[in-house]
């Protein structure tokens, strides 16, 4: 075998392995926090639950945006939309976990799917826009429900119970249940994106035209991707709701939907365990700036359009670099 194809074969070993060892390094910390966190359990408890949060988010759009090269700009309206439903159900009494789950992925789904009929027809910067502009609609909608405290949100006077069950309202076991739901929607995804339909996502990518003309119908499969990825915005909304006992239209502000694609891009796009790495990376890095000085944005900013110039394929590419540098 030629020095070409051996060093080809290692570098296919080092990727597979990268491949398992990654995840498994950010789930294992992710699950030993609580058992670390000591006196600042609570604190700690709540940031990373947050980390989680927005990780199963950006899991979600870096589905459709590093996958299917379909770069949404509306895709915290499904996050918005499920806290909503969850918050809106709690206030008529209605906050069981067997019928907030169902109607928050339900009303996320839907709205991706009606959504996504119209804005799959269009490209590049057009999509880009039309996902922007659904996402203010219901931004603008949310706005407007008095009942529901409209630009001031609304308060949840308790979690949502499971089965009857409290069990929500104890941090810990919150945490947990939160990290088992980031867990399964990242082995979700990443199942999807290794099988046949993942296949044709990524080839639609890279060549809609060519599989096409295979006779494969790219417009349904992105469909289906991003009401897949809608319905996960969806989980992630009922566990935000949850997690602040708070629902605002500003969940699904343009703001919002710009953080999570600043979270794909810093983990690194098309690794999904970047996504969950990129949120967390964001979000503790804006909450030890903002203790630092309440013009932390300034620092932030900066630091961004570094990691975008120079930091190809976010921390997740310049992880593999250091670690091929060494071998």
């Amino acid at each position: 075998m030629s020095d070409a194809a051996l060093s080809s074969a290692a570098r296919t070993r080092r990727f597979a392995s990268a491949g398992v060892l990654r995840p498994l390094i950010i789930f294992a910390t992710l699950a030993v926090i609580p058992l670390i966190a000591g006196r600042h359990a609570d604190y700690a408890l709540n940031l990373f639950e947050r980390v989680m949060i927005f990780g199963i988010a950006a899991i979600g759009l870096d589905l459709i945006v590093g996958f299917g090269g379909l770069v949404s700009f509306g895709h915290a309206a499904f996050v918005g939309l499920g806290a909503y439903a969850t918050g809106i159900l709690a206030f008529h009494g209605l906050g069981d976990i067997t019928i907030a789950l169902p109607a928050a992925l339900a009303l996320s789904a839907l709205f991706a799917y009606a959504t996504g009929v119209v804005c799959l027809r269009t490209r590049g910067v057009y999509f880009i826009m039309i996902t922007l502009a659904f996402s203010q609609m219901v931004f603008f909608t949310a706005s407007s429900l008095a009942p529901y405290g409209g630009d001031d949100g609304l308060t949840l006077q308790a979690r949502t119970t499971i089965l009857g069950w409290a069990m929500l309202e104890n941090e810990r076991a919150f945490y947990y249940i939160t990290f088992v739901c980031t867990l399964a929607v990242f082995f979700l995804c990443r199942s999807i994106v290794g099988s046949r339909f993942g296949r044709v996502l990524r080839g639609a990518k890279e060549n809609p035209i060519r599989m096409a003309a295979l006779g494969y119908d790219v417009f349904h499969y992105q469909l289906v991707a991003y009401v897949i990825s809608g319905a996960i915005g969806g989980l992630a909304g009922l566990l935000l709701a949850n997690a602040t006992n708070f629902i605002s239209p500003a969940y699904m502000s343009w703001q919002r939907s710009g953080d999570l694609i600043i979270m794909i891009m810093l983990g690194g796009l098309g690794t999904l365990d970047g996504a969950v790495l990129g949120s967390a990376a964001y979000l503790l890095l804006a909450e030890y700036l903002s203790q630092i000085s309440e013009h932390w944005k300034l620092i932030f900013g900066p630091l961004l359009v570094l990691v975008v110039l120079f930091g190809r394929g976010g921390l997740i590419g310049l992880a593999g670099r250091l670690t091929g540098a060494r071998k």
